[in-house]
């Protein structure tokens, strides 16, 4: 293995085996599964050469389950059928492995490498979009958890990359460090957030791939690299947003701030107001985001103010918070998906009776408890970077896109904005952009619909999530990101026999099946 570091880069946060919430498994329970019966001899594999997990059977001790609905897809064949949270995407790799050290996953990818065998890494499957689907062998990241190290004079922190986001302020917390911002869901890896561009809200602060210092990274080749601006630039710079395209991330420097806490006022109010002042606010506000029921003349507006870490608390009660956020966010949203699902021409005035029943709360609670929303209802979800100043025309556009469509939509869009960064293809690089997010109840059919609106986007140069459904190739996408032809240009020299593509990745970059 070569790990390469620069000489005139700032010395490298050290690093401690054991550090506080590292998951480091010993040898003897690892979750790389030995070859077992059924492996053809001496360097090769097949389905069954990477043992009980790859046959689809009990994970070896130690191990735990690779993320997403995974299960046998016959009880004869031992074939794996895996789909990712929403159920909207689903594959069926030919063996699933769950390494627990950095040199089992570069001794996986070498040898898949040379074998030929394509290798996708997820973490918690949260991504919409087909980027983790795979018929070739799924590689979960669950046993590369914890954090491995933090420098707190520098304000950063080492995690490995298949640390949740929902550990990160437990593990920080120690260390009086937060992370800058988050979005409204938090069950995603740190490894897959980073590499779909997932991001929060408000015009100060970027997506978590903005905060990235340095990487280390295993490469196809079963090389182990650590990368930052000064060492090895160019595959940091395509790595921060790198579509589990241009190697599997094992470690990631975050930039951390020092602990807050935020004042959340979440109230309705007239959609013409918003309409109005979304721009302005967002630029006066911490954070500002709104829902939009269809069919309906109110949003739903969250605002959030950041305070300092010992400012006092006022959380929500624990009653308040039951009803609002489980009775009324969740359960009523899942009975009125339901209702309006069998009952079409009952949507409109359910979503009306929605916004009416909302009412306006404030409260001050941990930054991590107030950016995080519960999602207990499946959707599946489109959604869309436009220029900020796009905001107007596009979600008037989006308005009657929506509630022109044949049938009648029950879940809310969602707007967001985010800073410009620099990185390759993060959907806010260069430009100031507000977020459009369209979602379909996961029990009513969403490719004819999210079609129908995508064409708002992109009229407006709208940039997809790469987590997220959209119908978008390289012929579009190449003309929105500048560099685009600099990322397929590291990624064919990282990747030249394309062990970790997939169908999605090959249309969205371009590239011919191999």
């Amino acid at each position: 293995m070569s790990t390469e570091h620069d000489a005139g880069s700032p010395a490298p946060v050290p690093r401690t085996t054991g550090a506080p919430g590292c998951s480091v498994p010993d040898a003897a329970t690892s979750g790389f599964p030995a070859r077992g019966p059924g492996a053809r001899g001496p360097g090769t594999w097949g389905p069954k050469a990477w043992g009980p997990a790859a046959r689809g059977g009990p994970l070896p001790a130690g191990a735990r389950p690779a993320p997403g609905r995974l299960g046998r897809a016959d009880t004869g064949g031992g074939v794996w059928a895996w789909s990712n949270w929403s159920g909207s995407e689903r594959s069926r790799p030919s063996g699933v492995v769950v390494p627990s050290t950095d040199a089992e996953v570069a001794a996986l990818l070498r040898r898949a490498s040379e074998d030929g065998t394509r290798v996708k890494a997820v973490g918690g499957a949260h991504s919409f979009s087909p980027i983790a689907a795979t018929d070739g062998l799924l590689l979960g990241l669950d046993a590369l958890q914890g954090l491995v190290a933090v420098d707190a004079g520098r304000g950063e922190a080492v995690f490995r990359a298949g640390t949740r986001l929902h550990q990160v302020a437990g593990l920080l917390a120690p260390h009086g460090l937060a992370l800058p911002t988050m979005g409204d869901i938090d069950r995603q890896s740190i490894a897959g957030a980073l590499a779909t561009g997932t991001h929060g809200t408000g015009l100060g602060f970027t997506g978590y791939s903005g905060i990235v210092a340095a990487l280390r990274i295993a490469l196809p080749d079963g090389r182990i690299v650590d990368c930052s601006e000064r060492t090895e630039p160019e595959l940091f710079r395509a790595a921060r947003v790198g579509l589990g395209a241009v190697g599997v991330v094992l470690e990631a420097t975050l930039r951390c701030v020092p602990v807050f806490r935020l004042a959340a006022v979440e109230a309705p109010e007239p959609l013409a107001q918003m309409e109005e002042s979304f721009p302005e606010r967002s630029r006066t506000t911490d954070h500002l985001e709104f829902y939009w029921f269809p069919q309906t003349r109110t949003v739903l507006s969250k605002a959030n103010t950041r305070l300092p870490g010992d400012a006092p608390l006022r959380p929500v009660g624990r009653i308040r918070g039951f009803v609002d956020d489980e009775l009324l966010g969740n359960a009523a949203l899942g009975l009125m998906c339901g209702v309006g699902r069998a009952v079409p021409s009952l949507v409109g005035p359910l979503n009306r009776l929605a916004t009416r029943a909302a009412a306006e709360r404030g409260y001050v609670d941990a930054s991590h408890r107030v950016f995080v929303s519960p999602r207990r209802v499946r959707f599946r979800e489109m959604e869309y970077a436009l220029p900020l100043e796009a905001f107007g025309e596009a979600f008037a556009e989006l308005r009657r896109a929506v509630e022109g469509y044949r049938e009648p939509i029950s879940f809310p869009v969602e707007v967001r904005t985010a800073a410009a960064d620099d990185t390759w293809l993060g959907t806010a690089s260069g430009r100031e952009s507000v977020y459009f997010a369209v979602h379909r109840y996961a029990r009513e059919p969403h490719a004819e619909f999210l079609e129908h609106v995508e064409h708002v986007f992109t009229a407006h140069g709208g940039r997809p999530h790469w987590g997220k459904i959209h119908t978008r190739d390289a012929g579009y996408l190449r003309g929105l990101y500048p560099r685009f032809d600099d990322f397929t240009r590291v990624r064919d020299a990282v990747d030249p026999a394309g062990t970790l593509l997939n169908p999605y990745l090959e249309r969205v970059l371009g590239i011919r099946a191999h």
